[in-house]
């Protein structure tokens, strides 16, 4: 996986991996970007990760039908955000404000899981990153009635803002 070039706030810059990961365990909706007839589309989703090694995997929990679906298949690369620990910092003057955050940012290959259980470990993975239970179990029906997007992420970066200054 290869780094996204271009960050202005370099100082800003989150290069360590496991610093990556602490900041999107610390994230509760990811954003996916698809592209449709030339216009941006955004869609918040809650998931789930997976690592390994030095490969990280998304998984979103999806209706079978609708607008991001259909945009899954005629889409080479999505991008996807995430970010949290939003504080505003205030002062005396308007440019001693400032807001803190951490955010991480990257593209990938987006697809839809048909494999039964594939999905149920996408949709394990997703339970784990919100609960503290393991182990979970999905009724046959349910699964049939869901779809599961797995993101391949290719490449990754992150910033943080996490002190005045």
């Amino acid at each position: 996986m290869k780094g996204v070039n271009g960050l202005r706030r370099k100082d800003r810059e989150v290069k360590d991996f496991s610093e990556i990961i602490r900041i999107i365990e610390s994230c509760d909706c990811c954003r996916l970007g698809f592209v449709d007839n030339r216009e941006a589309y955004i869609v918040p989703l809650n998931f789930g990760y997976e690592i390994k090694g030095s490969d990280l995997t998304l998984y979103f929990h999806s209706a079978k039908e609708g607008r991001k679906i259909d945009l899954v298949s005629k889409q080479e690369t999505v991008s996807f955000e995430l970010d949290c620990r939003h504080k505003l910092v205030t002062g005396k003057e308007a440019s001693d404000y400032s807001f803190l955050y951490q955010c991480v940012m990257g593209k990938g290959t987006l697809e839809i899981v048909d494999c039964e259980e594939e999905k149920k470990h996408g949709l394990s993975i997703i339970m784990d990153h919100y609960s503290d239970k393991k182990d979970w179990s999905f009724d046959h029906r349910i699964l049939e009635r869901v779809s599961v997007l797995k993101l391949s992420v290719k490449e990754l970066s992150a910033k943080a803002h996490c002190h005045n200054g």
